[in-house]
């Protein structure tokens, strides 16, 4: 072979490895430490979807007491509670409206959906809801602990009672479902589970009991229970209407129709001069029914019936968050 061909035989070579390898800019496309820190592939990660709507909530929560309570609306101060548990209802919605933007999330996805407000499922709720506390209170009165009483209300004051009961308990239903059983559920359940965070809300559920006056253990255990059956509810349904439904029912006829103390709380405009009486692990004392032992057994009564029920849907995966 001459020089030159062998010196362009070798050119080539000399060409190849002259060139020098493309730039790398897989590293810079990487997302930032503070990126991956709050978002994941799903968006804002739980932890911090969590603290964001308890920072935001609980300071809307206290400017909405603090005006509830700011002029005077009766001595028996039962305008300003139900101002009061309005105004914590969009305390507790507000954060969630602007995490669902963030999040890019349906608002259906946080278990009130628009669509199935007041529908029929709600109505079924309010049905077991009342059904559960009047089993609860006919088994206290087949015990001899729990008398009906008389008639305390009459009238036009039995009709603008029982409507305002209504109302307060429908706000607390929709406030507390949705404080504990809402966007808190969603968001927990997409970092531990749908059932660990069932368990966990419901005791903490149980444990926001403790402002009440007249509560002890016993309530605040079936206040857990209750929590974690609608939890059940929410499961099965997908939704939350079922559950705000029944606990409206169920604190309406402790409180107005039946009469008694509910979670503690004793408040004016009975329908009935009703009186329980007897052992306190049996009635609930100042807890009411709610703190009997036969509520535990009623609780587990509406799980078994409602699993019958409502069937677990093929529909949702087992990872899902409703």
């Amino acid at each position: 072979m001459s020089e030159i061909e062998t010196k362009s035989a070798s050119e080539p070579s000399l060409h190849a490895s002259a060139v020098k390898p493309a730039p790398d800019f897989s590293a810079a496309s990487q997302p930032s430490y503070a990126y991956t820190l709050f978002l994941g592939p799903e968006g804002l990660r739980p932890g911090w979807g969590l603290v964001t709507y308890v920072a935001i909530y609980y300071p809307l929560q206290i400017v909405a007491a603090r005006l509830a309570w700011a002029h005077d609306f009766g001595a028996s101060g039962l305008w300003s509670t139900l101002l009061e548990e309005l105004g914590s209802l969009v305390a507790a919605l507000i954060p969630a409206v602007a995490l669902a933007r963030v999040e890019r999330r349906p608002w259906s996805a946080y278990g009130l959906p628009r669509r199935l407000a007041f529908s029929k499922l709600f109505w079924i709720g309010v049905a077991w809801g009342f059904a559960g506390i009047t089993l609860l209170m006919l088994a206290l009165r087949g015990l001899g602990v729990f008398s009906f009483g008389h008639l305390a209300l009459h009238g036009v004051r039995l009709i603008r009672f029982a409507a305002f009961w209504a109302l307060m308990f429908l706000l607390v239903g929709l406030f507390e479902e949705f404080l504990m059983r809402g966007y808190t559920q969603f968001t927990l359940a997409r970092g531990i589970g749908f059932w660990p965070a069932a368990a966990t809300l419901s005791c903490g559920f149980g444990l926001i009991h403790l402002r009440n006056e007249g509560e002890h253990w016993q309530g605040l255990l079936a206040a857990a229970a209750i929590g974690f059956f609608l939890c059940l509810t929410l499961r099965r349904t997908g939704n939350l209407w079922f559950a705000v439904g029944f606990h409206a029912a169920w604190d309406w006829g402790e409180t107005f129709f039946y009469s008694v103390p509910d979670s503690g709380n004793v408040w004016p405009g009975h329908l009935l001069s009703s009186a329980l009486h007897g052992k306190l692990w049996l009635t609930g004392g100042t807890v009411g029914p709610e703190g009997s032992v036969l509520c535990f057994v009623v609780i587990a009564l509406a799980w078994i019936a409602f699993d019958r029920v409502y069937r677990p849907s093929k529909h949702l995966p087992p990872n899902s968050n409703c």
